[in-house]
């Protein structure tokens, strides 16, 4: 019976589902509509500002992972040196080798008192090193590994510190504190940045911690390219620390080897920084008579801007590249005459001495008003009748003498209504009209005389 039952039972309670779902839909159609969710208010602001849309990341931006393999690839060319000094007193510092030969970089105070010096590679093995070369101006020293099999040393790959941009990831591996091969990362902060320890500043600012030991270890790009040597760190400060660009040091490293100090290059002119920011230029005032740029052509009121194929928009940045090669070195020079783009080769000489130097000027000389001025050729005197002059040689760029339309060919026959017909007269002229006053002189151009007041610069 229950069989029967059972089924019958279940059909019924089907039956009442249903009644009980056709009630619940004609309830649903009774209620009135529910409201729709109010748009989200626009924010205020309009077009003060830019939102990424759909959280899409930065173009080319990949995060950082681990940067472990980075890491193990590129510790076996990292060192510790440690020197003895005169007594007892041990110096440790870091460096890192650059050819398999047993060639080592570390700082210049680093060893600079040392009466020896041992290196211990990051496989645990300790060789003497002596010192080949070392530069206290720029903080660089150069050390020779012994006993070990050439040719079998570890090394490190050299990048270029000029491709570096702020923001950049950066890896420091040294020995702080005696603590060997330990590592730290941080960004580029600042690059060329000037710090007051001699005319070489340029030195690379990152966050990635440096302590006393990393002195003279390798900053290392993401690649694994040693791009700085670490240096310095202000002790007033947390994550402030500098490395010498690696740039600056492969333009040291022959000098170093083949001379054992750095031999400074001279090229033979006279520097005057022009303009500001973009048009910031370095600007050829003189040249010595002779000298390698007179010889590579080189003249008043050239821009130089590159040397060696690398950018150079100051005057420091020009001494800094060529007071870093050897006497002899031959150097690629850019030059901007004018409008027009000059490739000159010069071959740097030794700086001759002071007296010599004061014999050998070339003839022309930059007034306060920003004028190559020379004395008159006899012939061109004659031509245009006159007694004598200063022929107005070139006019640097943005100087006053430019901002008063004085041009090259022009003869300056009066500078603050006294005659002159000597280059050797225009000082003792320019003098009468007192410090950073107004200079009123009269030239000639063709056949037609002139005066113009020039304000010298403050």
């Amino acid at each position: 019976m229950l069989r029967w039952i059972l089924p019958l039972l279940l059909v019924a309670a089907a039956a009442q589902a249903d009644d009980v779902t056709d009630w619940a839909r004609e309830k649903v159609r009774q209620q009135p509509e529910a409201p729709k969710p109010a748009e989200a208010p626009a924010r205020p602001g309009g077009k003060l500002w830019r939102e990424r849309p759909g959280n899409n990341p930065l173009p080319d931006f990949v995060p950082p992972t681990s940067l472990a393999p980075l890491v193990k690839a590129v510790r076996p060319g990292v060192v510790n040196v440690a020197t003895t000094n005169q007594g007892t007193s041990r110096s440790l510092g870091s460096g890192f080798l650059i050819n398999a030969e047993g060639l080592v970089v570390t700082n210049s105070h680093v060893v600079e008192r040392a009466q020896s010096i041992r290196v211990r590679l990051a496989d645990g093995r300790e060789l003497d090193a002596k010192v080949v070369g070392r530069d206290a101006s720029t903080d660089l020293a150069l050390l020779r590994l012994s006993g070990a099999g050439a040719g079998s040393l570890p090394t490190v790959f050299l990048g270029d510190s000029d491709r570096l941009e702020v923001g950049d990831w950066v890896v420091a591996i040294g020995n702080p504190f005696g603590l060997d091969t330990s590592v730290t990362h941080g960004l580029i902060s600042a690059r060329e940045r000037v710090i007051g320890v001699g005319p070489f500043d340029e030195f690379i600012q990152t966050n990635a911690l440096i302590n006393p030991g990393n002195s003279g270890g390798p900053l290392f790009n993401m690649r694994g390219d040693v791009v700085g040597v670490t240096t310095a760190v202000i002790s007033q400060g947390q994550g402030i620390g500098f490395a010498v660009p690696i740039n600056l040091v492969k333009d040291l490293l022959p000098n170093l080897l083949a001379n054992g100090r750095a031999e400074r290059g001279w090229l033979g002119v006279n520097i005057q920084e022009m303009g500001e920011g973009a048009n910031k230029a370095a600007v050829v005032t003189d040249v010595y008579q002779g000298s390698p740029a007179a010889k590579a052509g080189i003249q008043p009121g050239d821009k130089v801007v590159g040397v060696g194929g690398r950018q150079v928009e100051s005057y420091l940045q020009l001494l800094r590249r060529i007071a870093l090669l050897a006497p002899g070195t031959a150097v690629k020079l850019s030059l901007l005459r004018g409008k027009t783009s000059i490739d000159v080769s010069a071959t740097l000489s030794a700086r001759p001495a002071a007296s010599t130097l004061a014999g050998i000027g070339s003839g022309s000389k930059v007034d306060p008003i920003g004028a190559m001025l020379r004395d008159l050729p006899p012939n061109t005197a004659r031509e245009l009748a006159l007694e004598g002059g200063v022929l107005v040689e070139a006019v640097l760029p943005g100087s006053p003498a430019d901002l008063a339309g004085l041009q090259p060919g022009d003869v300056i026959t009066e500078v603050n209504k006294r005659k002159v017909t000597a280059l050797s007269q225009v000082p003792e002229a320019l003098a009468l009209g007192g410090a950073g006053q107004p200079v009123l002189v009269r030239y000639q151009r063709g056949e037609t005389s002139r005066y113009v007041a020039i304000k010298p610069r403050d």
